[in-house]
C-alpha cells in the first residue's frame, strides 16, 4: 500500500534507523521518534521528534502531530546498566510497558486512520537467556512463562488491537547486526574498537569468547525489510515471526574475514571479559580517537551498552558445551517472506560502514 504515514519509535537503534531508510525507500511519510536524529543513508526529507517516550506528558503534547500516522513501528527499548541482569528487573519490565502506554494512548486518540502495529521482541521470548529452550524455537510452541516484558507489551498491543481495530505483528529476532554506536545490543562498535586498541597495544586480534557455540544472527536490513512486508501483508496479521539472515555462524570462522577489514593479523585465541577489557583501555581508545580523526567519541558512548551484550554473545567464560539457541523461519517463509543474508558479509559491511562514518579506524 502506498502513501504511508509511518510513525517509528526507536528511530535511532539498529531496527529503527533501517525503518526509516526502508519506509523512505519505498515513498511513505515518515515520523522518527528518538532522542537523538537516526544517521541514515537515505537522503530524504522526514520528521524527527525528540520525544522521550518515558515521559507521559510529553507524549500527549505531540499526539497532535500524529494524526495522520497510518502504521506504528516500534522498536524502543529502555535497558537497565549493565544490560543482561536487567532483563530479570521489574523496574525495566515495568518501563518498557510504560513507554509503550505513553505513545499509544494519545495516539490511538487522534491517529483514526491507525492501520497497523509492528511490535520488536527476540528470542528471550523462548526463555533463552534463562534455559535451554526448544530446537528449533517456534512461534506456535506456548508462551514461556517467565516475568518479561514482552509479555506486558505483547498483553496491551493484543487488547487495544481488538479495541479499536487495527492489526499487529509481533518480530522476534535473532542478534541484530548494523551501524549503530551507542545502542544497548549491537557489536560491530565493540569489535571494531577492540581490534584497533589491540592494534595500538601491538597485539594480534585474539577472539576472546570461550566455548565454541553456533548460532544466528539477522542484518538490520533484513528485519526492516520484513517489517515493511508485513505492515500490509494479510499473512502477517496478528501473527509472531521468528527471523534471522537464513544461515548459522561461529565467531572464529568469521573472524579472518572481520579481521582484514579492520586491518589486524588474527592471533591464538585469549578469553576474557570484552568489556573489561575496553573500559580499562579507554585512554589508548581515546589515543586513537585524536590519531585518526575519528568521531570524539568515549569508549563508552561508543559501545552503550554492547559491550556488555559481547559476553553473551560470545560466551565469554564458558569452557563446557553450551545449549543451542536456534529459532526457525519456516512459518515467516510460508507466509512470504523470503529475505536472507550472508552473516559474515553483513558483519563485514556494517565495519566498513563504521569506518565510512569515522567511528573506528580504516585498515592501513
Amino acid at each position: 500500500m502506498a502513501n504511508k504515514t509511518v510513525l517509528i519509535a526507536g528511530a535511532s537503534g539498529l531496527v529503527g534507523a533501517a525503518c526509516v531508510d526502508k519506509f523512505l525507500e519505498e515513498g511513505d511519510t515518515v515520523i522518527a521518534l528518538s532522542r537523538r536524529r537516526p544517521e541514515i543513508f537515505s537522503k530524504k526529507e522526514f520528521t524527527h521528534l525528540a520525544l522521550d517516550l518515558q515521559d507521559a506528558a510529553a507524549c500527549k503534547a505531540a499526539a497532535d502531530q500524529f494524526k495522520d500516522v497510518t502504521h506504528v513501528v516500534y522498536t524502543a527499548v529502555f535497558e537497565l546498566p549493565g544490560l543482561i541482569p536487567g532483563w530479570s528487573e521489574k523496574k525495566q519490565m515495568d518501563t518498557n510497558l510504560a513507554m509503550l502506554q505513553n505513545l499509544m494512548e494519545p495516539l490511538q486518540g487522534v491517529a483514526k486512520g491507525l492501520k497497523h502495529v509492528s511490535l520488536l521482541q527476540g528470542t528471550k521470548a523462548y526463555g533463552v537467556h534463562l534455559h535451554p529452550i526448544r530446537i528449533p524455537a517456534r512461534e506456535r510452541h506456548p508462551r514461556d512463562q517467565h516475568e518479561n516484558f514482552y509479555w506486558l507489551q505483547e498483553d496491551y498491543i493484543k487488547e487495544q488491537s481488538k479495541k479499536n481495530g487495527w492489526n499487529f505483528t509481533i518480530w522476534r529476532p535473532q542478534l541484530i547486526v548494523g551501524p549503530n554506536y551507542g545502542v544497548v545490543m549491537n557489536l560491530p562498535p565493540v569489535i571494531g574498537a577492540y581490534a584497533a586498541i589491540r592494534k595500538k597495544e601491538g597485539k594480534p586480534f585474539s577472539y576472546t569468547g570461550g566455548i565454541r557455540w553456533v548460532w544466528e544472527a539477522v542484518d538490520t536490513r533484513v528485519v526492516a525489510d520484513a517489517i515493511h512486508w508485513g505492515s500490509d501483508a494479510a499473512t502477517a496479521v496478528g501473527q509472531h515471526f521468528n527471523i534471522t539472515n537464513g544461515e548459522v555462524f561461529d565467531w572464529r570462522d568469521m573472524w579472518p574475514a572481520m579481521a582484514e577489514v579492520l586491518g589486524v593479523e588474527v592471533g591464538p585465541d585469549e578469553p576474557q571479559v570484552m568489556s573489561e577489557y575496553l573500559l580499562e583501555r579507554s585512554h589508548i581508545w581515546d589515543e586513537i580517537v585524536k590519531e585518526h580523526g575519528l568521531r570524539p567519541l568515549s569508549i563508552e558512548e561508543l559501545c552503550g551498552e554492547s559491550h556488555y551484550y559481547a559476553a553473551l554473545c560470545m560466551t565469554e567464560g564458558a569452557t563446557e558445551p553450551l545449549d543451542p539457541a536456534f529459532v526457525s523461519t519456516v512459518k515467516l517463509r510460508n507466509a512470504g517472506f523470503n529475505g536472507a543474508m550472508d552473516t559474515e558479509e553483513s558483519f563485514c559491511y556494517w565495519l566498513k560502514v563504521l569506518q565510512d562514518r569515522k567511528v573506528i579506524p580504516t585498515a592501513k
